[in-house]
């Protein structure tokens, strides 16, 4: 743990391979050690000591929801990212974009159906005419999911129960919104000097025109370019929303927002990320990289950022 001249903070680990290798360089005095799940960590006693800085790189599930977040809070274990309130936000999407609404952050028109009774007549005609009329496409989508797990897109509401059926073996509650065209984009959000800034903006093009799982995860099934070809004042309007949405839900250290332009190049935020995916073929160290930050200097600045907090 150093000698007591020089107290440094042991980091153990909750990570992905990639990101224990961006480890293992220190900044500023803090020393990274990669550790594990925790069965890991107990088997070498990591958890017995009093000093650790627990960098989050799990997704789905109590890695992102919050809950493991309340767990260290609970325990006085700093960690990295955003809080159990914000992160419990973020993972409810029907939660997360009331607070965006509140704050007057555009959010795709939709509505919650729980699993009781969940079928098309349970969504009124006049209702599902409203989702409709933007573009006659629908989106039903698992209310507490990521990586686009369990998502549909219609064409109209012929095929509205199967979709739902397939949301709900992710999830009780489903969300079914309006589809928004127009070009996809993302944003990372993350913090200098306790300040939230953007890195640059990406946009996604997904080659099998939907930007699914496979589209995500795969080497080579989206095509990223980054910065986004936007003109000025579409990237500040982009920037501002993915900006206003990290700060409706008291995000800290770093996110992703991700956004779609509509047919007139204004922003609408889908959904904000605060675990986002740091692979190989994640966003956030893309657009790291092209602000000219390594991934190694990236997770540096988190840590940094989390630990001021």
């Amino acid at each position: 743990m150093g000698s007591p001249r020089r107290r440094r903070r042991r980091k153990g680990c909750l990570a992905p391979e990639r990101c224990r290798g961006g480890l293992r360089t220190p900044r500023k005095g803090i020393r990274c050690g990669a550790g594990g799940p925790p069965e890991q960590e107990r088997r070498v006693g990591l958890h017995r000591k009093k000093e650790r800085f627990c960098l989050i790189a799990l997704h789905g599930g109590w890695g992102e929801d919050g809950t493991l977040q309340a767990a260290l809070e609970m325990a006085g274990i700093p960690f990295s990212g955003s809080g159990h309130a914000a992160c419990a936000f973020a993972m409810d999407k029907t939660a997360g974009k009331a607070l965006f609404r509140e704050k007057g952050i555009p959010v795709p028109k939709g509505i919650e159906v729980s699993r009781r009774g969940a079928d098309e007549e349970s969504l009124s005609g006049a209702c599902l005419e409203g989702l409709l009329e933007r573009s006659g496409k629908l989106v039903v989508k698992p209310c507490c999911s990521g990586s686009t797990v369990g998502v549909s897109i219609l064409d109209g509401s012929g095929r509205l129960g199967e979709a739902l059926e397939e949301a709900f073996r992710h999830d009780n509650r489903v969300l079914v919104e309006e589809y928004i065209p127009g070009r996809e984009i993302t944003v990372a959000v993350h913090e200098r000097q306790g300040v939230p800034v953007c890195l640059p903006v990406i946009e996604i093009r997904p080659r099998g025109g939907f930007y699914d799982y496979g589209s995500k995860y795969t080497p080579g099934g989206s095509e990223y370019r980054v910065p986004a070809p936007l003109e000025e004042s579409v990237r500040k309007a982009v920037e501002q929303a993915a900006l206003g949405a990290y700060e409706a839900l008291g995000c800290r250290a770093y996110g992703r927002v991700d956004l779609r332009l509509d047919d007139d190049d204004l922003p609408v935020v889908l959904e904000l990320n605060t675990v986002p995916g740091m692979t190989a073929t994640s966003l956030v160290p893309k657009a790291a990289a092209a602000a000219g930050i390594s991934f190694g200097e990236f997770l540096g600045m988190v840590v940094e950022s989390s630990l001021s907090r």
